[in-house]
């Protein structure tokens, strides 16, 4: 008769966590990032996000604080984690428009590219190349979007541009691709930008712009 055995529990197999509570904080916050979330009047759908993000921060405060984390813990903050980021997705996407035509998000009307491209200036001006960087991207896009060329809808990722420009403009795409190049590694990568950047940019985006052919 086998009284006991020398193999160990599954638990004690499981790997040590290699991110702590504010690490999964951090990456869920990231998910909510994007410029769509950059109103100065939250709408229903952003004060609903809010709520929900603080009784994730309670729970996680509560199994964290409470000594008794272990694995099963650790797979709720997973779980908690995991729903964050698809209330992310799910509050972002779904929006769908017509070529040309004009979306109406909780913060009123897409901006027209003239008004991004002062808004840059302005930035550029005090110092900002960061953010101004970040409005002639959105400049860009906002003048395809105008051309039927790409789908002006919040959420949507850097890389689902591209493939839309890929698809619908494909001699420009090299040249768009480095203009989304040079914001991702200033506003995501944290890489210093100045007035050389900029001017690359301006350059890249009036390629991008004349290569398409269309007005």
């Amino acid at each position: 008769m086998i009284v006991g055995s020398s193999r160990p529990s599954a638990a004690t197999e499981l790997p040590e966590p290699d991110r702590s509570a504010e690490e999964a904080r951090r990456a869920a916050d990231q998910v909510l990032s994007d410029p769509v979330f950059d109103r100065p009047a939250p709408g229903l759908l952003a004060r609903a996000r809010d709520w929900f993000f603080d009784r994730i921060d309670e729970l996680l405060q509560t199994i964290l604080g409470s000594g008794g984390g272990g694995v099963v813990g650790w797979v709720v903050v997973g779980v908690l984690v995991v729903a964050a980021v698809l209330l992310a997705v799910r509050l972002t996407r779904g929006v769908q428009r017509e070529p040309g035509a004009v979306v109406a998000t909780p913060g009123g009307p897409a901006r027209p590219a003239t008004d991004w491209l002062a808004e840059a200036a302005r930035l550029e001006s005090a110092g900002d190349w960061r953010g101004g960087l970040r409005c002639r991207h959105r400049a860009l896009v906002a003048s395809l979007a105008a051309r039927g060329l790409v789908d002006e809808v919040p959420g949507r990722t850097t890389g689902e541009y591209r493939v839309e420009v890929a698809r619908r403009a494909p001699a420009v795409a090299p040249d768009f691709d480095g203009a989304t190049s040079l914001f991702e590694l200033a506003w995501y990568g944290g890489r210093p930008t100045g007035a050389d950047d900029a001017g690359r940019f301006a350059d890249l985006s009036e390629r991008v712009l004349v290569g398409s052919g269309r007005s």
